[in-house]
């Protein structure tokens, strides 16, 4: 897949995240068109791209970005949520069920949306960005670990049932990008700087993933963690996030 030439969507474009990175790579890249998307699109500073609205959780936002965006044929579903120390014990059952409305849900949804438009258009790629907590989680991720191993399923499943369309479906695999979120994120957990040997720049992981879907790659693994969680599905290993617990 020759991301030079191709028109290309992205979702959960913000400062700073591997959305933002994404539109700046795949304009590098030479795409045609990028549409960046955000729930709230007046946060995006992206030159160069086309902004649209579109939030996960609203079908009429998805039909109207599926509506406008009619000559893409790359899908790039890199929104999501996360929502610190939730748990499924005690978590707050809304937030819980946002998370898979975002994560898993949002994320089919748009696929739906755009699946006839990337036969249309030759078939094109689907990427679905994932997270290596699917296979390695931690207490205060526990809810995002299994959206993530959800979304992780099902993009097995799209890939099967897309490939007789001609749509390539890949997912990124990653553990901590330094982005401004996850930087917060890990302080408050670990300490500043206690996790930061950990944590990837988030240029080079959108740099893996789209090298990875223009080779045709089914599974990017992004980071180190990436690898060694994968690995330890098949043994009794430590979880790759114990420092973020101690263990």
């Amino acid at each position: 897949m020759k991301l030079s030439g191709s028109t290309v969507l992205v979702t959960g474009v913000g400062a700073g995240n591997l959305g933002h990175h994404f539109v700046e790579q795949l304009i590098e890249r030479g795409a045609s068109r990028v549409y960046a998307t955000a729930r709230r699109p007046e946060t995006v500073d992206a030159p160069g791209s086309e902004v649209l609205q579109l939030d996960l959780t609203d079908r009429d936002s998805i039909a109207a970005a599926a509506a406008r965006a009619r000559d893409v044929n790359v899908l790039i579903n890199n929104a999501s949520v996360f929502a610190a120390g939730l748990t499924f014990t005690g978590g707050d059952r809304d937030v819980i069920r946002r998370s898979f409305d975002t994560n898993v849900y949002g994320t089919l949804d748009m696929v739906r949306a755009f699946a006839p438009i990337l036969a249309a258009n030759g078939g094109g790629a689907v990427l679905n960005v994932l997270s290596s907590a699917a296979w390695a989680t931690s207490d205060g991720i526990n809810v995002y670990a299994a959206s993530k191993a959800a979304l992780w399923s099902m993009t097995k499943g799209l890939r099967s049932e897309l490939s007789t369309q001609g749509t390539h479906v890949s997912s990124l695999v990653f553990g901590m990008a330094s982005t401004p979120a996850l930087k917060a994120f890990a302080e408050a957990v670990a300490g500043p700087g206690t996790l930061d040997a950990m944590m990837t720049d988030p240029a080079v992981i959108v740099r893996r993933a789209l090298d990875g879907l223009e080779s045709g790659h089914a599974e990017i693994l992004a980071d180190r963690l990436a690898v060694d969680a994968k690995a330890a599905l098949s043994g009794d290993g430590p979880s790759v996030y114990a420092a973020l617990t101690g263990e």
